[in-house]
C-alpha cells in the first residue's frame, strides 16, 4: 500500500496489521492498523510510529515522500509500544531528531528504551511548535487511556491527531470513514471504547469539552480508520458513551454444565421480553468477553450466571467478571443466578463481585440441580417484579 495524502503535504504512512487477533485480551477479528503521519513543511514531522515488527512497512511509505534521515521532529503522543515501538529504529536513521512528548511521555520512554542520546522537547497543554507554514498545538489527555497521553492539533489544516481516542481495530485498504461500511465502523469504534476507554469516562468528558472548541475537519486516529465525513457522529457517540448513558437493554451472560443455568438464563430472558427490553444473550463457551463488553456499555441490566463448580464459579465466568470489573462500567443494575448441587456458592461469589464492582444487585437467584417448569415460571415472575 502506498502512503495516503490527507491534505496537501500531510500523509498517512502507517502500517496495517492484517493478522492480529488479540489486543490486550480484546478480540480483534478484523485486524488493526497503526497510524503514523508525516507532515512536510520547513520542518519535517513524523507523528507517532508503529509496532516494531511493522517498521519496514512504515519506512517504505516514508521513503515514497522523503529521505527518512531528514525528519526533524517525532511527536510521541503515547508511549505504549504499538505507538512508540519503532522510534528507536527511526532515531538510528536521524540521530539529531527531536522527540516531542509530554512530561509523562518522557518518563515513559525512558522506562521503555535506552534514551541516552535522545533529544527531548517536552510540551504541555497550550504549548505549540512552529514548523514553517503550520503550527502544531498540544493538549494533554491523561488517562485516555495512559497518564502520558496527549493529542496534537494543526489549526491551519483543521486536523487533530487524536491518539487512542476515536480509534477502532480495523485492517483495511480504505483509510477514511467513507471508504468502509458505516455500520462496521461504528461497531468497531464502540467495541474499542468498551474494551479500552470505558474506565476513563470522566477524563474523556474533560477532553471532549476541549475538543468541541476546536475546528476539526479530520480526526487522524492512531488505530483504524481516519474520520473526515462522520466527525459529528463519532464525537456525539463518545459524548454519550463517556456520560454512561444506558438504553432499555439487558445483557445476559452465562456458562452452563448440564444446561440448568442455561434454562435459568432463558427464564430471565422471558421476564425482560415481557417488559419490552432489548436483550443480548451470551453463552461464554462460544462468545469472547470483549464482544460482551461491546454491548454492555449501553445496557441498563447485566445478568451473570454460573453453576457451582468446586465451590466456585466456572472459569469462563470468572474471567469475564475479572475483565468487566477492570473496565468498571458504572451505575448498572445486576442479577446473579445459577444452579448448584451441594451448596449455592457460585451465586454468592457472583453477587459479591458485582457488588464490589459498584453495581446494584437487584436479584440473586439459585435453583438446586435441574429446574422444573414450575420453578422456571416462578423465576420469570420474580424477575418481572424487580425490573
Amino acid at each position: 500500500m502506498k502512503s495516503v495524502e490527507l491534505k496537501k503535504d500531510i500523509y498517512w504512512v502507517g502500517a496495517v496489521d492484517w493478522d492480529i487477533r488479540n489486543f490486550h485480551g480484546y478480540l480483534t477479528q478484523r485486524g488493526s492498523s497503526y497510524n503514523s503521519y508525516l507532515i512536510m513543511d520547513e520542518k519535517i514531522v513524523l507523528v507517532d510510529s508503529v509496532k516494531h515488527y511493522l517498521y519496514e512497512e512504515m519506512l517504505e511509505r516514508i521513503k515514497q515522500i522523503v529521505d527518512p534521515s531528514k525528519i526533524d521532529y517525532i511527536i510521541c503522543n503515547h508511549v505504549e509500544m504499538d505507538h512508540s515501538g519503532s522510534i528507536p529504529k527511526i532515531i538510528k536513521l536521524c540521530p539529531n531528531v527531536i522527540i516531542v512528548t509530554s512530561p509523562q511521555g518522557e518518563k515513559g520512554l525512558k522506562m521503555h528504551y535506552d534514551t541516552t542520546n535522545w533529544n527531548f522537547h517536552i510540551v504541555k497543554s497550550g504549548d505549540t511548535i512552529n514548523i514553517g507554514t503550520r503550527n502544531i498545538a498540544f493538549l494533554q489527555t491523561p488517562m485516555v487511556h495512559w497518564p502520558d497521553n496527549m493529542v496534537s492539533y494543526i489549526s491551519e489544516e483543521k486536523i487533530i491527531f487524536s491518539n487512542d481516542a476515536f480509534g477502532q481495530h480495523i485492517a483495511s485498504t480504505g483509510r477514511f470513514d467513507d471508504e468502509v461500511p458505516y455500520s462496521m465502523l461504528v461497531e468497531e469504534a464502540r467495541k474499542y471504547y468498551a474494551n479500552i476507554v470505558l474506565p476513563y469516562g470522566s477524563q474523556v468528558q474533560k477532553v471532549m469539552e476541549e475538543v468541541k472548541k476546536l475546528d476539526i475537519e479530520i480526526i487522524a486516529t492512531s488505530h483504524g480508520i481516519i474520520w473526515r465525513n462522520y466527525i459529528a457522529d463519532i464525537v456525539r457517540l463518545y459524548d454519550k458513551w463517556s456520560r454512561n448513558e444506558t438504553e432499555k437493554k439487558a445483557v445476559i451472560v452465562y456458562d452452563t454444565m448440564w444446561e440448568s443455568t442455561k434454562k435459568m438464563a432463558n427464564a430471565i430472558k422471558d421476564a425482560f421480553e415481557d417488559k419490552d427490553y432489548n436483550i443480548h444473550m451470551y453463552n461464554l463457551q462460544g462468545t469472547h468477553i470483549s464482544d460482551v463488553m461491546t454491548e454492555l456499555i449501553t445496557a441498563e441490566y447485566i445478568c451473570i450466571g454460573s453453576p457451582t463448580l468446586n465451590s466456585s464459579i466456572l472459569p469462563t465466568v470468572a474471567a469475564f467478571l475479572a475483565y468487566m470489573k477492570g473496565l468498571a462500567p458504572k451505575n448498572r443494575k445486576a442479577i446473579a443466578f445459577g444452579s448448584y448441587g451441594w451448596a449455592p456458592l457460585s451465586i454468592k461469589e457472583i453477587e459479591e463481585t458485582l457488588t464490589k464492582a459498584g453495581m446494584d444487585v437487584v436479584a440473586s437467584e439459585k435453583i438446586n440441580f435441574v429446574p422444573t417448569e414450575v420453578q422456571l415460571k416462578e423465576l420469570t415472575d420474580r424477575i418481572k417484579k424487580v425490573i
